[in-house]
């Protein structure tokens, strides 16, 4: 069960934090989650994705997801819940997708974000035209679902250069 409130705010330093991978039977869980932030799941798949969970004293309380092409990623798909917020759980999650794709040699990290760019220009984001992201990740979820239902050119893309 996805918790949407806490009882009494209990300060982030006195809880248990856990970040981890999604595992395949914790796909219901990421969509449960993604879901209760109010984020579309319908191209949210776990097939060429990895996926983070952060739990918080046990609970499932915030997500992200790296859809992975050559050489680049996609983030996409980072929710915590209301109750969950400003603790830095978004924080902690953009920072494990950003090692992630370092680590398995991506050049570059892009996402759609049309109303967070102030919290990525943070982590070195920089906006860039949508057809970027749509070149350099075709076979992505997100960007074919873009490009079939329309909406890709709309969107306010973002770009993050790794290890330059």
């Amino acid at each position: 069960m996805i918790p949407t409130q806490n009882a009494p705010h209990t300060p982030l330093s006195q809880m248990h934090v856990k970040l981890r991978q999604a595992a395949p039977e914790d796909f219901g869980t990421v969509l449960d989650l993604l879901s209760a932030c109010g984020l579309h799941t319908s191209s949210v798949t776990p097939q060429g994705s990895t996926y983070w969970i952060a739990d918080l004293d046990g609970r499932p309380s915030g997500c992200i997801g790296l859809e992975h092409g050559e050489q680049a990623s996609l983030l996409r798909s980072m929710g915590v819940l209301p109750a969950a917020r400003r603790q830095g759980l978004g924080r902690a999650l953009a920072l494990s997708a950003l090692t992630y794709a370092s680590l398995r040699g991506d050049a570059a990290l892009y996402l759609f974000s049309s109303d967070a760019g102030a919290f990525w220009q943070q982590f070195g984001f920089v906006p860039v035209d949508a057809a970027e992201v749509a070149a350099a990740l075709p076979g992505t979820p997100q960007v074919q679902s873009g490009e079939c239902k329309g909406w890709i050119h709309q969107e306010q893309a973002w770009k993050r250069v790794i290890g330059a």
